[in-house]
């Protein structure tokens, strides 16, 4: 079995002294991750430190592929969730897809939403308690728009595979997004806009 991504990198990290969530932390992930290049997203759905599951939970990370209903009809969408499930939708769930917002946005994001999660002890026992009430009240979140999608559960083209916490700073800069209707730096570019709008 091919060694996990992640556990590599942890590894490495822990030789190099970096404490896990630390800002050193994630600017080395960060440019390690970049000396990557390219991640097969299939492979990555078999790494060992990622957990299948049937149904996702609320307050989780999660990977899979998807195909989405309506796709002729949409502007752009992203074949390749990093999704953060907040709750359950008619026919699947409502999620945030960091994907939509650059590497720099997201990480941003994520450090706000810490402050929502169930224990600090930040392992796969931990999940962040969201919903779109707190999120679309609370002007500290407002990075949550451009994320914030409707996934239908028969829609979902692969394995779905849980991202444990410890593992979210590496999962969030992997470059595994993948647009139809329009390149990364565009969509980038329009989520920014719709945040910081007048």
């Amino acid at each position: 079995m091919a060694q996990s991504l992640f556990q590599k990198l942890e590894a490495e990290a822990y030789r190099n002294g970096l404490v896990a969530r630390s800002t050193d932390a994630r600017k080395w992930f960060k440019e390690q991750i970049r000396q990557l290049g390219r991640i097969n997203r299939n492979q990555l759905l078999k790494d060992s430190m990622l957990t299948p599951k049937n149904r996702p939970m609320p307050g989780h990370m999660y990977m899979y592929f998807y195909d989405p209903k309506g796709k002729d009809t949409l502007p752009y969408y992203d074949q390749f969730p990093l999704m953060l499930m907040i709750g359950p939708a008619p026919g699947g769930f409502y999620g945030l897809n960091l994907h939509y917002l650059n590497p720099v946005l997201r990480a941003k994001l994520l450090d706000k939403l810490m402050e929502t999660a169930s224990n600090r002890r930040y392992d796969e026992s931990t999940k962040l308690r969201l919903n779109y009430n707190l999120l679309s009240k609370t002007k500290a979140y407002r990075e949550f728009e451009p994320c914030f999608k409707h996934y239908l559960l028969d829609h979902v083209q692969s394995r779905v595979v849980k991202v444990d916490m410890p593992e979210w700073d590496i999962a969030m800069f992997l470059p595994t997004e993948s647009f139809k209707g329009a390149n990364k730096n565009r969509v980038w570019s329009e989520s920014k806009k719709a945040i910081y709008k007048p």
